[in-house]
Parts: C-alpha cells; sequence; structure tokens
C-alpha cells in the first residue's frame, strides 16, 4: 500500500504555524483582575498591633545582602517616636510609603517602563496573579521607608521573601537610573536663587549649601572586616557626605567610602573636592561687599573639615570669643544645621538606613544610598510635605564624637575673617527692635 500524501493545505497550515512560532513579542505590563494592592494592604494593615522588638534569627538575602528578620509585621523599631499609625487613609498611606498619593504616581512613572519592560518572571503573589507596577513599587518603597525584614514586608502584602527582595532591587535599578535629575548640581541661574535664599536666611552673602557627614552602620562576615571599615565608635559603617540646599535638598552626595575615614579625608576623596580645586565647582562671580570686603563662592561645614577658599567651618570656642566671631558663628552654626536635619529626616524617613545592615553587598549599598536620597529629593521637588515627627531625633550619627580637623588655608581665613566682620557691621546697623 502506498504511503498516504500530505494535501497541499496541510502544507500551506504546517508552513504559517512556524511562520507564527518566530515572531517575537515585546512584552506589555499585564492587565489581570488583580484587587486594589492599597485597598488589600489598608485592611491588612491599618490596625495591626504594635509588637515589642524580641530577638530574632538572621538570615542572609543573596541579592541585597541585608538583614531578614522573621518576627513582626510592624515592629517598634519601624515606628518614629510620637508617631502611630493614622486612622485618616490619606495619612496613613503617607505614613506607610513616606509620600502622597500624588507622588507615588510620579514615582511609578519613572520606573514604570524599566519594570514592564523585563518580562516580571516569579513576581506572582499568592493568589497567582501578576504584581502590578504599582504594587511593586509600594513594596520596594515600604522595605525603603520601614526598614524592616524582607518578610515582615513580605507578609504584609502577601508575598514572599523572594519576592521582596528581587522587586526592591528591580526598582533601586530603575530608579537610580531615571530619576537622575532630581540629583544635579545647580546651573547658574538655580544657584543665584540658592545664594539669595542663604542671604536672606541667615545673612551669609555668596553661601550656596552647607555640608555634612553620616555613617551608615552595618555588620560584615569575618572575612570582610578590616580597620578601614571599622569607625572610631568600632563600628563597621559606611559614608554618605552630602551637600543640601536652603530646603534641605541634596545638591551633591558622595558614598561607598569605608567609615574609617575621617570626615576631612572623605571629602578630599570626593569629586567634588576635584572639581572645587580645578575651579569647576563654585566659581561663580565674586561679592564685593561694604569696604571693599571680597567674598566668592562657598559652603559651610563644622570643625570636622578643614577651612578652604571654597568651605568655611566656624571659629574654635576655646572657652571665649569676640564679638565678631562670635557672631559670625552663630549665623553659621544655623546654615550648617540645614546639613545636620537633612541628614535627620533621610534616615528618619527613610529607615533602612538608620539601622545596622546584616551583611550588605558592599558594592550594592551605595546605590540603596543614592536612592534614598533620590526619594528624599524627589518629596521636596514635588511640594510633597515631610511629617515632622518622622524626623530622627538628636544627631543622624548618635553617640559618635565630633571630628576636628586642624588644617587652615590662607586664603580660607581670611575670607573667613570678611564674612565676620561684615556680619558684625550689619548687626550693628540693623534697628533695634
Amino acid at each position: 500500500m502506498a504511503p498516504v500524501k500530505k494535501s497541499k493545505k496541510t502544507k500551506k497550515s504546517s508552513k504559517k504555524l512556524k511562520k507564527n512560532k518566530s515572531v517575537s513579542v515585546v512584552p506589555v505590563e499585564p492587565r489581570v483582575a488583580e484587587p486594589d494592592w492599597w485597598e488589600c494592604f489598608w485592611r491588612k494593615n491599618s490596625k495591626t498591633p504594635v509588637l515589642a522588638k524580641f530577638p530574632s534569627f538572621n538570615m542572609v538575602d543573596n541579592q541585597l545582602g541585608m538583614e531578614c528578620l522573621v518576627f513582626d509585621l510592624i515592629s517598634i523599631d519601624s515606628l518614629p517616636a510620637g508617631l502611630s499609625i493614622p486612622s485618616d487613609e490619606e495619612e496613613g498611606f503617607k505614613y506607610f510609603f513616606r509620600v502622597a498619593k500624588k507622588t507615588f504616581d510620579y514615582i511609578c512613572s519613572l520606573v514604570r517602563e524599566d519594570l514592564v519592560s523585563r518580562p516580571p518572571s516569579g513576581l506572582i503573589n499568592i493568589e497567582g496573579r501578576l504584581l502590578s507596577v504599582e504594587k511593586q513599587v509600594a513594596i520596594a518603597m515600604r522595605r525603603l521607608a520601614s526598614g524592616e525584614s524582607q518578610v515582615s514586608v513580605g507578609a504584609s502584602f502577601g508575598v514572599g521573601q523572594s519576592t521582596v527582595s528581587q522587586v526592591t532591587w528591580r526598582f533601586i535599578e530603575a530608579l537610580e537610573e531615571r530619576a537622575k535629575h532630581h540629583l544635579k548640581w545647580p546651573d547658574s541661574n538655580r544657584m543665584e536663587e540658592i545664594k539669595s535664599k542663604f542671604e536672606a536666611l541667615f545673612g551669609l552673602p555668596n553661601c550656596c549649601g552647607a555640608i555634612d557627614a553620616t555613617h551608615i552602620i552595618m555588620t560584615l562576615p569575618a572575612i570582610q572586616t578590616s580597620d578601614d571599615w571599622c569607625d572610631p565608635e568600632s563600628n563597621y559603617s559606611m559614608f554618605l557626605q552630602g551637600i543640601v540646599d536652603h530646603e534641605m535638598r541634596f545638591l551633591d552626595i558622595v558614598t561607598g567610602w569605608p567609615g574609617g575615614m575621617t570626615v576631612s579625608r572623605l571629602l578630599k576623596c570626593s569629586g567634588f573636592f576635584r572639581l572645587c580645586e580645578a575651579g569647576e565647582r563654585l566659581n561663580g562671580s565674586t561679592r564685593t561687599l561694604s569696604e571693599g570686603l571680597e567674598v566668592r563662592e562657598f559652603i559651610v561645614g563644622g570643625t570636622a573639615y578643614p577651612i578652604l577658599p571654597w568651605l568655611i567651618t566656624p571659629y574654635e570656642t576655646n572657652g571665649h570669643l569676640s564679638a565678631m566671631s562670635g557672631t559670625f558663628n552663630d549665623k553659621h552654626e544655623v546654615a550648617r544645621l540645614l546639613a545636620v536635619r537633612a541628614f535627620l529626616q533621610l534616615k528618619g524617613s527613610w529607615r533602612i538606613l538608620n539601622k545596622v545592615m546584616w551583611r550588605p553587598d558592599k558594592r550594592k549599598l551605595p546605590s540603596i544610598i543614592l536612592v534614598c536620597c533620590l526619594l528624599h529629593n524627589i518629596i521636596i521637588d514635588n511640594g510633597d510635605q515631610l511629617h515632622p515627627d518622622v524626623a530622627l531625633s538628636g544627631h543622624h550619627d548618635s553617640g559618635y564624637g565630633e571630628q576636628r580637623c586642624k588644617q587652615i588655608d590662607s586664603a580660607g581665613f581670611s575670607m573667613r575673617e570678611n564674612l565676620a566682620q561684615y556680619l558684625l557691621q550689619s548687626k550693628d546697623k540693623a534697628p533695634a527692635k
């Protein structure tokens, strides 16, 4: 019996099928009937009792390299002092994610393309639905805002620890790339506005910002410990240095350097220092004050920094200050505290930076720090009101002694004298209240 011949129709169908198989599909955001993530989250967490912190078992997350604490959903450590979970939903949203809904939507718009373009394999909740972009952003921001374990954050959203890890890192990578414009050195027009505000608020002419540094504390495995990372208070830590404007917006940051360095050494290792020394930053016009006193553009910093032509620190007290130096120190201190307050707000809002990082990946930790700074600036740029009770109280490096740098540049010393003389003259000319 002769073999059965295939019909022409069958051959054509086969070719068409093969052709269809070769067509590539561009991933799009899944449109699934997922219940509103916020409604589910709010119902589950708005009335969650605050549990005491218990001893916990630590596990290492291979992606973020942070601690995984097995216990409570919402621990006492995640609650800012004096701030309980609000009963109002709008305020509750800001409590859990540090931003208003409008700002949250803006952040989602920044990262949406990146989160959608990468196939979300594995990002499935316990009900078998793919996670929406909004829910992914919420998970990541809650992790950064609370500093709670991945297990705890996952439980509050109904997802697993590995999902929290994957979602958080995807969000960090996306925002680091897409929100760069929220942290940049001001152009000349913007800098003139900043200088005008510093003079109006603090009486400091040609002042462009305030600088400070803080430690991000961590534990390290024995094989990675070294004196470089061990700071003066015997903690393993990573430095973060920031320069802020009059609104406590970060204009420049440097991080990734070991906490065992001095603050002055950190400054000199920064790109900001190199640009200033090369005349490429803080290089605007010089102001001529009364009686021919000249002042170039500068920033203010604490005693841990050297006195430089573009970085002015306070006079040493030594138990006694003249009227001129005392007046200068008072004005200087109020302006300098802007940087201190910015770090208090940063670490208070994004509490992952204020907790002891459990064996972090030191290559990835700078990205986490940067994204928290970007979120801090996004809140300010969007006119979102920061809750005053969220900020840390006291000092952002609580328990650390004050460092002192003895380096004095002669040009910086002369400029401080000019500023101090000008401020004293301005004080004497001011009408009595």
